[in-house]
């Protein structure tokens, strides 16, 4: 897919990834970009940047998300990109309170559903369309010290994959983003934890990562090479991998 001329809608655009890619979208050409974020200044601030269309938008909800959309549609034109990029993080275990289970639930994983249940059908009709869906490393290997993010990050590579196989035939494509440590908001202050063993990456060169792997129609954006390594050495021998899992865990808890 060739981003030139195309309608983009980038969700959690204020900052970090999603402003590098507001950013890498429109220096590729994209005719319009909506940029969304539940900081609606921010958001703005980003349209600004790329001659784009800022938007206050809450993710987890999805009466925001088919509006985003069908408002979009209306008024910019049917979208060629949706890249459901917004994001949190919620540090703890099984003990974490359900309603921060609720809240990351419905923002690292809800959202990306809404966005297919709203958008897909349009973009299967007119021969297709493409997701980008942010997930993380995490996803693919687990987080220490936060089991509400491992879970559903795991989720949003699952739900990424569903689409992509089921719908591939229809013209839709997906790509899943799954970076370790990445210096944002999220990040400030965790120069040296975990998920950054093998360097924390500006958003710049995630945001390229990302647009490659559209133009190639790659689905696994790995901007940190050695996640596909620590996946092959999990699918090898689970237990000698979760034996190493358990040492980080002794070192960073």
């Amino acid at each position: 897919m060739e981003l030139k001329d195309k309608i983009v809608v980038v969700t959690g655009a204020a900052g970090g990834i999603g402003r590098a890619l507001a950013q890498a979208f429109a220096e590729a050409g994209a005719k319009k970009i909506v940029c969304v974020d539940l900081d609606g200044d921010g958001a703005e601030a980003t349209a600004k940047m790329v001659d784009g269309i800022g938007r206050k938008v809450d993710v987890s909800n999805e009466d925001d998300i088919k509006a985003l959309i069908d408002d979009t549609e209306k008024d910019v034109g049917p979208i060629d990109l949706f890249c459901s990029n917004a994001g949190i993080s919620v540090p703890g275990g099984p003990e974490v309170a359900n309603d921060q289970w609720q809240k990351i639930w419905d923002i690292n994983v809800m959202a990306h559903i809404y966005a297919a249940r709203h958008l897909a059908p349009k973009m299967i009709e007119r021969g297709g369309g493409y997701f980008l869906n942010t997930a993380s490393a995490a996803g693919l290997l687990s987080q220490i010290g936060s089991a509400p993010y491992a879970v559903t990050k795991h989720a949003a590579v699952g739900l990424a994959e569903w689409i992509a196989l089921t719908y591939g035939d229809d013209g839709i494509k997906v790509s899943v983003l799954c970076p370790q440590a990445v210096r944002t908001n999220m990040t400030k202050g965790k120069e040296d934890h975990v998920a950054s063993v093998d360097g924390m990456m500006d958003p710049e060169p995630v945001a390229q990562a990302c647009l490659e792997a559209i133009e190639q129609e790659t689905f696994l954006v790995l901007p940190h090479k050695e996640v596909l390594q620590y996946m092959r050495n999990k699918t090898e021998n689970y237990d000698r991998w979760i034996g190493g899992m358990r040492k980080l865990n002794r070192k960073y808890r």
